[in-house]
């Protein structure tokens, strides 16, 4: 992973009628996302440049792509995800056109990474003394 989060991060998602509690995510039943300190993740993926508009709009779309990976939210929700992506790049200034390309390659692309079951298990690195 790319990015740590350094505080929490809360958003309403609009995601309603599903409570979450995992590790570093968690999802009220209002709809309202938490993101814990320590969140890790990759920013923005595919041929693109890792801008300050995009940052916030990758952080929740990989958060909630990961609650469908574990199946916590239907594979439904993935094209609410990208939209939702789409929606928060140009809220932090993002121009039309780029959030527009972005939605686009998250629509064509995104779908392994959303994927139930394609999680890759935690590896624990030891470095010798």
């Amino acid at each position: 992973y790319k990015y740590q989060l350094l505080e929490p991060y809360i958003l309403n998602v609009g995601i309603k009628g599903y409570t979450v509690d995992i590790r570093y995510l968690k999802l009220e039943d209002n709809g309202k996302l938490k993101i814990e300190a320590e969140y890790a993740w990759d920013g923005p993926s595919g041929p693109t440049i890792d801008t300050l508009n995009f940052m916030r709009g990758s952080l929740v779309h990989d958060a909630i792509y990961q609650l469908i990976r574990l199946e916590k939210l239907p594979y439904s929700y993935k094209k609410y995800a990208d939209l939702l992506l789409q929606k928060i790049c140009l809220e932090d200034g993002m121009s039309n056109f780029r959030a527009n390309y972005v939605y686009q390659m998250v629509k064509i692309f995104g779908g392994a990474a959303a994927k139930p079951g394609s999680d890759k298990p935690d590896k624990k690195i030891c470095v010798p003394k």
